[in-house]
C-alpha cells in the first residue's frame, strides 16, 4: 500500500509539473489547480494494469468536473486541459509507465 501510495504521489508531481488548464490564455499548472493527485489517482490503474489508452484517459478526464465561479458551474477538466497538453499528459503517463 505505501509503494502505490508513494507511486501515486510521484505520479501527481509529474503531472502537475507538466500539465496545465488554460483559462483566458492563462494557464495554471494542475498541482496550482490542486487537481493533478485526483487525475493521478484516477490514471494510476490503467498504468498498473498496462492497460494506458488515450480514449480510456480521455473519459477520465471528462469525468472530473472542476468548479468556476465558486461553483457556480462546473465544467469537465478535458474541456480546459489544450490539445497539446493531453499529448503531454498521454507523455507522461508512457515514461512512468515504462519506469515502473
Amino acid at each position: 500500500m505505501a509503494n502505490t501510495t508513494q507511486a501515486i504521489e510521484s505520479l501527481a508531481a509529474e503531472i502537475g509539473e507538466n500539465v496545465y488548464i488554460d483559462i483566458a490564455k492563462w494557464h495554471l499548472y494542475l498541482r496550482d489547480a490542486h487537481l493533478h493527485t485526483v487525475v493521478a489517482q484516477q490514471l494510476y490503474r490503467m498504468l498498473e494494469d498496462r492497460d494506458l489508452d488515450a480514449d480510456r484517459v480521455a473519459q477520465v478526464l471528462q469525468g472530473i468536473p472542476v468548479k468556476l465561479g465558486g461553483g457556480k458551474r462546473e465544467v469537465p477538466l478535458a474541456d480546459l486541459i489544450p490539445m497539446q497538453c493531453q499529448v503531454q499528459l498521454m507523455d507522461v503517463l508512457e515514461e512512468f509507465q515504462r519506469k515502473m
